[in-house]
């Protein structure tokens, strides 16, 4: 098969190209190149620089490149900005997921999976967050999300398109260096930051509801997402008109104060954390339920948290070389 992968010079999307590539599936990237970079795509794989808000250029690569499979990782991501701009990002998560499905069911693509995330399930009251955990989305990003597995799942059913919506937990650690995030965003990076400039990394709250008092959070390793997407491609390839939702995660939680432990540990930094106000919207624990994809598709996440630093780490220090020590 030949597989578009929407957004595939970014972080997540160039690991995707990468586990395609590997497990003998052909891929074009298509990407803005807004946060993506070109260089992340492989030798031999084509790149087309789009918007997934352009239809036509849209339908020309799909005909063109033949493609019997989507999956669709471009969006704009960053629940502080989704609050300040939500008319930006329901046009671009929403209105340009729409136009891409236009042009899939135009060319009569028959697979497409979406990247969803965690964040539609907003603060779940439970301990293990499953597929069936009522959705309230607490920021635009996670409106947009939740909206676009709507408009998925309703384009599977209207057309027989297999469709598949992967809700994302806390992404983390890097297939090899030139592949890491270099956003920082997330908590790995962000600590990384802190310790690159001698500061110290921040707790946002440490009067939560848990055992320490720190958030609880659900990481899964970049390269187990990836082999997952693999996974997921496969059984929409054998299953037409299949339509699945599905947790990607590692069903263990660990804290914020853990893991920022963990990363002292690793980098060989020993630098306690400050305690900061918490940040409006943050839950307490989001913790993934992930024994659907293991009973319907095999697969299992294979790294722990320490894979995810360790990796990750190596990554960073590449791009910043004072931030080792010794």
């Amino acid at each position: 098969m030949t597989w578009l992968i929407t957004g595939g010079a970014g972080y997540i999307g160039a690991h995707v190209v990468r586990a395609m590539t590997e497990a003998g599936e052909r891929a074009v990237v298509y990407d803005d190149l807004s946060t993506g970079i070109a260089e992340r795509v492989p030798d031999g794989v084509p790149l087309v620089v789009g918007s997934t808000l352009d239809g036509e250029l849209l339908g020309r690569v799909l005909t063109d490149h033949r493609v019997t499979g989507v999956v669709h990782l471009a969006a704009k991501k960053q629940v502080g900005e989704s609050v300040d701009r939500p008319l930006h990002y329901y046009r671009e998560n929403v209105e340009g997921l729409r136009v891409l499905l236009d042009a899939v069911t135009t060319a009569r693509v028959p697979s497409f999976v979406f990247s969803s995330s965690a964040a539609v399930y907003g603060m779940p009251d439970v301990d293990l967050v499953t597929e069936e955990t009522p959705c309230v989305p607490m920021s635009p990003y996670g409106e947009t999300k939740l909206a676009g597995e709507w408009l998925v799942r309703a384009t599977g059913r209207a057309t027989g398109l297999a469709t598949a919506s992967l809700r994302y937990f806390n992404v983390a650690g890097a297939a090899s260096p030139e592949l890491a995030d270099v956003g920082v965003f997330n908590l790995v990076p962000m600590v990384f930051e802190k310790l690159t400039e001698g500061a110290a990394p921040r707790i946002f709250g440490d009067d939560y509801p848990t055992p320490d008092g720190t958030c609880i959070r659900d990481y899964i390793h970049v390269v187990d997402l990836a082999e997952a997407h693999v996974a997921v491609a496969h059984a929409l390839r054998a299953s037409p008109g299949r339509d699945l939702t599905l947790n990607i995660g590692r069903g263990e939680g660990v804290s914020v104060r853990d893991m920022i432990d963990r990363v002292n540990a690793v980098t060989g930094h020993h630098r306690p954390p400050t305690v900061t106000p918490r940040r409006p919207g943050d839950p307490a624990r989001v913790v993934a339920s992930a024994d659907r994809i293991t009973t319907e598709l095999g697969w299992k996440a294979r790294y722990d948290v320490q894979d995810m630093i360790a990796s990750a780490w190596e990554g960073w220090v590449r791009r910043h070389p004072g931030a080792a020590l010794g």
